[in-house]
């Protein structure tokens, strides 16, 4: 009686928004689980840094939704996870990390062919390596995928795992210029993986043996542990798109906004609510920016570093909404901490935009003078303003509220479990972050 009277309650938003609705049950590649594994570990091992004491997961940590919890964080020159990470007052980071780290939840479904906040990484089959990077034609072959790729450029920034230009041989390999062949960046990254036995070993199972490990052989396997690990299907929204069983009342009131009245579906479609593509709406900039090092503006262009064409000023790609509640901060430097505050930012994007109040982002120590630059910087500002192609949306408290319980049915609880979790050691025998 009482589901009954909910499909009848809720049949006119259901069929107003029918076709607006994704199909459920994203195309997945079938686990190899010794594949999986050996990149499990070395997705846990601080080996892949340049002074050893950086992970993947310090920044993509399942305690904190495969982020790391704050804005914009610290990766070497650093230690500890998330709000309790410390610096290191003998090898202090140059700066902030210029990006949010981005959660890495069904990132191995087989749509997600482009990667990174600007897009500056994608699979492109007229290219010889089968992508489009920014190493141009240097970009060796051999990655299976971009998500194989995406997961190995941190390896390359000195404010993420590099490291300082003078401190270790990789990051004296990426200063020169040596990314890939015999004595570049990569090379040395994958002979110290060779030079443990059990990886050695493990590689043996997968790549053959004796096979020399080239580098894109440990982007693989670290890409099938991501695929494997962070599979997150089966929220309650799929269930609802799989065989009807509705969302609470308030939920099923969000989903008919978030599909019709606040055209959220228009750049958030598809089943994990992207369009991939990259949209201006006038997102606060906050962190050191994006830029090559000699350039200290505190500006993050976004999509137009990679293209050039001033019509992708300041458009950053369309996140995916699954997981949300434990994927915040939010936006491209993270600027909002709640998903109620991102959410009332796409009402009006400008008008928040220029009463952005710095407190909300969720800043270490210490402070940078790049950090609240930008947004003190009324030409800078009125860019940003400038561009965004976002139309206000007059929603009241109430709606607000209801797209927000919607986008929690997001969350996959399973996915929790995390199905491999963290290693108590790896291989190299460096501490692994708990």
């Amino acid at each position: 009686m009482i589901r009954a009277l909910a499909i009848a309650l809720f049949a006119l938003p259901i069929t107003a928004i029918a076709s607006e609705l994704p199909k459920p049950d994203a195309t997945f590649p079938e686990p190899d689980m010794a594949r999986v594994e050996l990149g499990w570990q070395l997705f846990y091992d601080p080996i892949l840094s340049g002074s050893r004491t950086v992970s993947c997961a310090t920044c993509h940590h399942p305690r904190l939704g495969t982020g790391d919890g704050l804005s914009l964080g610290f990766g070497d020159g650093a230690s500890g996870l998330g709000i309790d990470r410390v610096i290191d007052p003998d090898n202090p980071p140059e700066q902030r990390i210029p990006r949010n780290a981005p959660g890495l939840f069904n990132l191995g479904a087989s749509e997600f062919t482009v990667f990174f906040h600007d897009g500056r990484l994608e699979e492109d089959p007229s290219r010889p390596s089968g992508l489009r990077t920014p190493m141009g034609t240097e970009m060796e072959s051999g990655f299976d995928s971009a998500l194989a790729a995406q997961a190995m450029f941190p390896v390359l920034s000195g404010d993420e795992m590099a490291g300082h230009y003078s401190e270790n041989d990789v990051a004296q390999a990426v200063r020169q210029g040596l990314i890939t062949g015999p004595g570049g960046a990569w090379d040395i990254l994958a002979k110290r993986v060779e030079a443990i036995p059990a990886y050695r070993t493990a590689f043996d199972n997968v790549i053959g043996v004796d096979t020399p490990i080239r580098f894109h052989d440990i982007a693989n396997v670290m890409a099938d542990f991501i695929r494997f690990e962070w599979r997150a299907d089966d929220s309650a929204f799929d269930r609802f798109l799989r065989d009807g069983t509705l969302l609470p009342p308030e939920a099923m009131a969000g989903m008919d906004l978030f599909y019709g009245k606040a055209q959220c579906s228009t750049c958030h479609t598809g089943q994990f609510q992207t369009d991939h593509s990259f949209h201006a709406i006038a997102m606060p900039q906050i962190g050191p920016g994006k830029a090559a090092r000699f350039e200290r503006h505190n500006r993050d262009v976004g999509r137009m570093r990679v293209t050039g064409d001033p019509a992708d000023a300041y458009a950053f790609r369309t996140p995916t909404l699954r997981n949300l509640p434990e994927t915040g901060p939010y936006g491209h430097a993270g600027a909002y901490p709640t998903i109620e505050t991102v959410v009332r930012h796409h009402l009006d994007p400008v008008a928040t935009l220029r009463s952005y109040d710095p407190a909300a982002a969720l800043l270490l120590p210490p402070d940078y003078a790049s950090d609240f630059a930008l947004m003190r910087d009324p030409t800078e500002i009125n860019a940003i303003a400038a561009a965004n192609k976002l139309a206000p949306t007059p929603l009241n408290d109430t709606e607000v509220a209801q797209i927000v319980a919607f986008l929690r049915q997001l969350h996959d609880p399973f996915s929790d479990e995390n199905r491999l979790g963290v290693p108590k050691d790896v291989p190299s025998g460096l501490p692994v972050d708990q």
